[in-house]
């Protein structure tokens, strides 16, 4: 079994248009059927903003690879000055069900988030050609942060601005000197939302406070879930889910437009429809495009194989018996 740590991890390093591939096939396996994935349960006790989530799946086709992903998030922990998420993730052999790796790091976590987001913007850009993007990133935790990353890698040449918020303040010196004279720490929420045609919620927000209408043509990535009053999203019809079970529950921004404004599962797209079928060109340009990822155990598993395989390669990590 290969026991890889969060140094193993970052010594491995990102290869995003690879991360992207990697998410990319896994969702035309799930599109295939070859897999398999309960609805992740979520364990709470105490203080209930906090929570441990089990991610248990098989996926087939060349990912070929069974496992789970065992996620905490414990909002309170940053006041302490800890990592709100920690995660280890537990890959056995589909055949034989023997462990074969263990990647003990919150890494191929926030790749995987990152990577799928990434993958909507392939997709989006594909339908919707664009020669400047004005980016927009509302929290700038580890989860903003990989975003960043993951945009600057794959579209940096066609980022024209950067404005990021965030309520504790934005440290522009963490950006790369490559970037720093197109960024811009913004003093509001707003002040990004109604200037950034790809915008992205990374926050552990315990309150919607999103409540004006999006910017057209705009593609919002719904990361953290629960930033959207309903009435901001009233008008937009252009809304893909990676999977209408697990996002519509857990007082998500999809669950309040399900409860509150009659949002259906057929009134949605999937994250399969985007990449197979390719749905967004059904939708004209001037329509903002809405896309909430619960996060898929999946693409989880995916990601790990990805890591465990590049590990191996480079000699990284240790073999336990």
């Amino acid at each position: 079994m290969l026991y890889l740590n969060d140094r193993d991890l970052r010594a491995v390093g990102l290869d995003w248009p690879a991360l992207v591939d990697s998410v990319e096939s896994a969702v035309r396996i799930l599109d295939s059927g070859d897999y398999a994935q309960p609805v992740k349960p979520y364990l709470r006790y105490n203080n209930l903003n906090n929570r441990i989530i089990a991610m248990p799946a098989y996926v087939g086709g060349e990912v070929s690879a069974a496992g789970i992903k065992w996620i905490s998030s414990f909002p309170d922990n940053l006041k302490a000055g800890l990592p709100r998420a920690h995660s280890i993730t537990v890959l056995n052999d589909p055949l034989t069900g023997q462990p074969s790796a263990i990647l003990n790091s919150p890494v191929p976590s926030l790749v995987r988030t990152a990577s799928i987001s990434g993958l909507m913007i392939r997709h989006w850009l594909q339908a919707r050609p664009l020669e400047r993007i004005q980016l927009g990133i509302i929290g700038w935790g580890p989860v903003g942060q990989y975003h960043f990353q993951m945009a600057a890698a794959l579209y940096g040449e066609r980022i024209e601005s950067i404005r990021i918020y965030d309520i504790r303040g934005v440290d522009l010196a963490e950006i790369p000197p490559l970037y720093r004279d197109r960024t811009e720490a913004a003093a509001t929420w707003a002040e990004v939302y109604l200037h950034s045609n790809i915008f992205i919620t990374c926050t552990v927000s315990n309150h919607r406070y999103i409540d004006l209408p999006p910017a057209r043509g705009s593609l919002l990535l719904n990361v953290s879930l629960r930033d959207y009053k309903p009435e901001a999203l009233a008008a937009v019809t252009a809304v893909i889910v990676d999977d209408w079970d697990e996002v519509c529950r857990e007082n998500t921004d999809i669950e309040r437009l399900h409860l509150e404004r009659g949002l259906t599962q057929g009134g949605t797209g999937k994250i399969t429809d985007v990449v197979v079928r390719h749905c967004l060109t059904d939708f004209a340009e001037a329509e903002p495009v809405f896309f909430c990822p619960m996060g898929m155990a999946v693409f989880d598993i995916a990601t790990a194989v990805y890591y465990v395989k590049k590990a191996r390669e480079k000699g990284i990590g240790n073999e336990l018996e």
